[in-house]
């Protein structure tokens, strides 16, 4: 399984965003220049993210963007959902898709747990954590 850049690209720019102390909004040309994403593919993630209800202009066009919560109450999984459906470690869990193995397959619930345990992480996980550095790699 692999997330996709856009994920990845907007839980950076979220971050940019949340730790805007001064709340005078976050301009796309400044997270484009410190996260060094362009700012024509920035916009397609910027796009999602304001769509997801995550943030917003603070004054309109061309102004800064602001969270449209607090960052403890906006989780990864909120951010992930802007860009995916949803998690799905191997396609036969997903529920658009009919598996003719289901009915004897043992290792489902192996794939399941593991899919489980990635949503809860990510529903776990706050933007305010990322921002108090509570996530370190080991």
């Amino acid at each position: 399984m692999k997330f996709s850049t856009k994920t990845r690209y907007g839980i950076r720019a979220m971050l940019e965003i949340a730790s805007d102390e001064t709340q005078s909004g976050v301009f796309q040309k400044d997270i484009a220049e410190r996260q060094q994403i362009s700012v024509k593919y920035l916009d397609q993630i910027i796009h999602a993210l304001k769509a997801a209800n995550l943030i917003v202009n603070l004054r309109g066009r061309k102004s800064g963007y602001i969270l449209t919560r607090s960052s403890s109450e906006i989780t990864m999984l909120d951010i992930h959902r802007a860009f995916e459906p949803g998690i799905c470690v191997i396609d036969c869990l997903s529920s658009s898709i009919e598996c003719d193995r289901e009915a004897k397959c043992r290792v489902k619930g192996f794939w399941g747990e593991l899919n489980n345990r990635i949503l809860h992480y990510f529903k776990s996980v706050t933007l305010q954590d990322m921002l108090d550095g509570k996530i370190k790699l080991d």
